[in-house]
């Protein structure tokens, strides 16, 4: 074979292999499902459900979950454009307004992110036997780190898993995902909370380090 040739084809295939890694994907722009959340030493465990809007930047999580023997309720509405997330308390009617960090949002793969690998869920022996699969990993700006499996067909959020030097591991899970909204006024605070003032914080929160407060406040009630 000619040696010109035989590089071009070479180089084609490479061309082709490199195509096929895996990329960073932004998922569906308006998303409802469930979620759970798990601090590494299981004290705090959580479920209810995740609402999430990427024209207007918007999400909003509900938790009702148990520590020892004390359950707990808590709803946050994140605005990203407005760099404000709401902590809303229905059981006191009392809202907290606080700044929040716009740099991630846990529904889309960072651009910088690196690929760990990708792996079924399940079996790939069969059709609806497994789930295709790619884990990213990364590093925020203050050098806390996470890891996030995301479905390679559909880009849809399956895991969440973030490690702080303050708190350790915080797992969240994500499940039951329909494409679109249930619900429109899931994104505007309660009347209650129009008047309260955005309280001052030594950095804003982002969506995991609102789970590390849910926490500790979950553990100073208990």
């Amino acid at each position: 074979m000619n040696p010109l040739c035989a590089l071009s084809c070479f180089s084609l295939l490479l061309a082709a292999a490199t195509s096929q890694a895996p990329k960073p994907c932004i998922v569906p722009d308006l998303l409802t499902g469930g979620v759970s959340v798990m601090t590494a030493d299981g004290s705090m465990m959580t479920s209810g459900t995740l609402a999430y809007d990427a024209f207007g930047r918007r999400m909003r999580a509900r938790h009702y979950g148990s520590f020892g023997n004390h359950t707990f309720a808590v709803d946050e509405l994140m605005l990203y454009q407005q760099e404000t997330m709401y902590e809303i308390n229905w059981g006191t009617m009392s809202c907290r307004k606080l700044p929040l960090d716009t740099y991630f949002m846990p529904m889309h793969v960072p651009a910088d992110a690196k690929l760990l690998g990708q792996a079924f869920l399940g079996s790939s022996s069969s059709w609806g036997m497994g789930l295709l699969t790619n884990t990213w990993y990364g590093q925020f700006p203050n050098n806390d780190t996470y890891s996030t499996v995301f479905t390679e067909i559909g880009c849809l959020p399956l895991t969440f898993l973030y490690f702080s030097p303050k708190s350790g591991w915080t797992l969240i899970s994500t499940y039951n995902w329909v494409i679109g909204l249930s619900n429109p006024l899931d994104f505007f605070p309660p009347p209650f909370c129009y008047d309260v003032a955005m309280e001052k914080s030594a950095k804003p929160y982002t969506f995991f380090s609102a789970m590390e407060s849910l926490a500790m406040k979950a553990k100073s009630m208990a």
